[in-house]
């Protein structure tokens, strides 16, 4: 028994999850831009919603918040400091914060650059990062309101002080474009290389309309392990290079 996490596609390439304590049933969303998509998992599965999790404000991450919490009567959560810009929120967190899913507990960790407002839920015994918009697969999210310093600090000490063997949930299928631009910045690389032969053939086959996709074409989780092999940002050796290569990915 453990955490069973149930990736939901929504929008046209955002991942919700519907994260879902195995002895107590009780559920957290994480990161739900639609209320159709989520309330369908959710009965078929047979979890009890008891709390919404965002990761930052962006819509595509938080839109439905307000009518899912309606819905199941729950606290939506995140940074303290977005209490005025995510959706419907309710409780706010930080740094050193937990949050219970039944019997399973997440670390916050906060993670700002891509928002100010951005955090990540750690749970520790489940080896599960939920990420958002920070660290993707091979890539990680704009500087919309931080610098280059910060998401060092963020990605390359914070997520990566992480053990290899986490698994890291994100926002977005972006992982076969990311590994593309990764390609040409370290053309020698050759687990990079590897692996977009992986997900090119994963994708292959995609379904048209994301919502329709299956596991099968999803290309997430990745591991802190295999990032730190395959992602260019956080092997950047220090901010000024991630920031060049995130001014480079930028023009992609």
């Amino acid at each position: 028994m453990g955490l069973r996490i149930e990736r939901i596609p929504t929008w046209r390439d955002n991942y919700t999850y519907l994260v879902i304590c195995e002895e107590t049933r009780e559920a957290a969303v994480v990161d739900a831009p639609e209320v159709e998509p989520v309330v369908r998992r959710v009965d078929e599965t047979g979890a009890r919603v008891t709390k919404i999790l965002s990761t930052h404000h962006h819509a595509d991450h938080s839109a439905a918040n307000p009518e899912l919490a309606k819905r199941y009567d729950v606290p939506v959560i995140g940074h303290v400091s977005d209490a005025s810009r995510i959706p419907g929120f309710t409780d706010g967190v930080d740094e050193g914060d937990t949050v219970d899913v039944g019997n399973q507990t997440a670390r916050v960790l906060y993670i700002p650059s891509h928002t100010m407002g951005h955090i990540a839920y750690v749970f520790d015994e489940a080896k599960a990062l939920f990420s958002g918009d920070m660290l993707f697969a091979a890539g990680c999210g704009r500087l919309f309101e931080g610098d280059a310093q910060m998401m060092y600090d963020a990605l390359c000490v914070k997520l990566f002080a992480l053990p290899d063997d986490v698994r890291v949930f994100c926002g977005h299928e972006y992982t076969e474009s990311n590994l593309r631009f990764a390609v040409t910045v370290e053309p020698e690389n050759a687990d990079m290389k590897a692996k977009l032969e992986r997900v090119q053939a994963i994708r292959a086959n995609a379904a048209a309309d994301w919502h329709d996709a299956t596991s099968d074409e999803m290309t997430i989780p990745s591991t802190i392990g295999d990032e730190k092999k395959t992602n260019p940002f956080v092997r950047a050796p220090d901010a000024t290079e991630l920031g060049r290569i995130r001014t480079l990915k930028d023009n992609f």
